[in-house]
């Protein structure tokens, strides 16, 4: 594989995860909420789930939407849903050093993250594009997968994690429950606005 080749589809990765989306929104939400260390799990389950979707494109799921358009409607639907509850979530969330005990929360698991990449069309879109565009022909064609693949993993981590350092910077002015409920609501509220952008 030449450099132009992987360096263009690190571009293509860069410009694709550190732009808002679902992700980044919920990813500040849980630097501010939980700090940094304690959100790895989530962006490191957004890299497996979007490698994940990559490769099921490649092994032709890209076709069964082309197909079949309304599976595909159908996740939209089951996406715009669960985002709208994950944006309820976010704000009405309590942050740890605000709640009690009894009504902390947990960041989202890696597994959980790596899920929710199914139910994301910008995921799905990513997925799609990458495989359409810079996947090789012929008998190159799993290796050039296999490098988007491990190419995107590369290059989403360390963008996510911008969006997460800028959650936990963030959280050193969140001093009082009512700068945490107004933080929360918005983050929420971003991430609710998300909906629009898949329609």
């Amino acid at each position: 594989m030449e450099w132009q080749f992987v360096t263009t589809i690190a571009v293509f990765a860069a410009v694709m995860t550190i732009t808002p989306g679902p992700n980044n929104v919920m990813l500040t939400a849980s630097g501010a909420n939980f700090g940094y260390r304690q959100s790895i799990p989530h962006f490191v389950g957004i890299g497996i789930g979007l490698v994940t979707l990559i490769v099921l494109v490649a092994a032709g799921l890209g076709v069964v939407f082309q197909t079949y358009p309304v599976i595909q409607q159908g996740l939209k639907v089951l996406g715009c849903s669960y985002l709208l509850s994950l944006a309820w979530k976010i704000a009405t969330a309590q942050p740890s050093e605000v709640a009690g005990s009894e009504q902390q929360s947990s960041p989202m698991s890696w597994h959980a993250a790596a899920l929710f990449q199914f139910l994301n069309p910008k995921a799905w879109l990513m997925s799609i594009t990458a495989v359409g565009s810079f996947s090789y022909s012929g008998e190159q064609y799993w290796l050039s997968v296999m490098v988007i693949s491990v190419t995107f993993m590369c290059v989403q981590m360390p963008c996510s994690s911008v969006w997460v350092g800028f959650g936990s910077f963030i959280r050193r002015w969140l001093s009082s429950p009512a700068s945490w409920r107004w933080f929360n609501g918005v983050m929420g509220g971003l991430t609710a606005a998300c909906v629009a952008f898949i329609w």
